[in-house]
C-alpha cells in the first residue's frame, strides 16, 4: 500500500474511534439526565394511575445504583427494585443487575416473589418508559409489566 492509502485508512479509523467515543459520551450524558434524582416506576397489578419512585445515584463506572419501588394504597402489595442500571449506546435499552421483588395478594398465594440476576428494560414505539423484558413472573406464571418512566 502506498502512503496515501494508509493515510486514508488511518483517518477513517480515527473518525470511527472518535464517533464511537462521542456516542458513548452522549449516551452517558443522556442517562445522567434521565436518572438524576427520582423516576416513576409501576407494576400493573398495583396501579397505572399512581406511581412509585426509583432513585438513581451515579456510580464511578457510568452505571447507576438504583433503589425504590411502588406500594399499593389499598393493601400490602408492593414492587421493590435494588441494583445497578447500565446503558450501552442504545437509549432504548437499559440493563439492570440486582433484585426485583413483587408481592401481590392474588399471585403466588400472596408470597413475595424474588428475582435476582440480569434483566433488560426496553423502550419501544416512542413510549416514555422502559418495560422489563423478562415479563413472566417466575413464581406464578403470570405476566408482570414493570415500567421505569423517563
Amino acid at each position: 500500500m502506498n502512503s496515501k492509502v494508509l493515510h486514508n485508512h488511518f483517518i477513517k479509523w480515527t473518525l470511527l474511534v472518535v464517533l464511537s467515543m462521542m456516542c458513548l459520551l452522549v449516551s452517558q450524558t443522556s442517562m445522567a439526565q434521565t436518572f438524576r434524582g427520582n423516576n416513576k416506576i409501576s407494576l400493573q397489578w398495583i396501579s397505572w394511575d399512581y406511581f412509585g419512585q426509583i432513585r438513581g445515584d451515579q456510580n464511578g463506572d457510568g452505571s447507576w445504583s438504583v433503589s425504590g419501588g411502588q406500594e399499593s394504597r389499598s393493601n400490602g402489595d408492593y414492587l421493590r427494585m435494588d441494583g445497578n442500571l447500565s446503558h450501552f449506546g442504545d437509549p432504548n435499552v437499559l440493563y439492570f443487575q440486582g433484585a426485583i421483588v413483587t408481592r401481590i395478594s392474588h399471585i403466588a398465594s400472596g408470597q413475595p416473589c424474588i428475582r435476582r440476576g440480569d434483566f433488560t428494560f426496553r423502550k419501544t414505539s416512542g413510549r416514555k418508559y422502559w418495560r422489563l423484558q423478562e415479563m413472566k413472573n417466575p413464581c406464578d406464571g403470570v405476566t408482570d409489566y414493570i415500567d421505569i418512566y423517563q
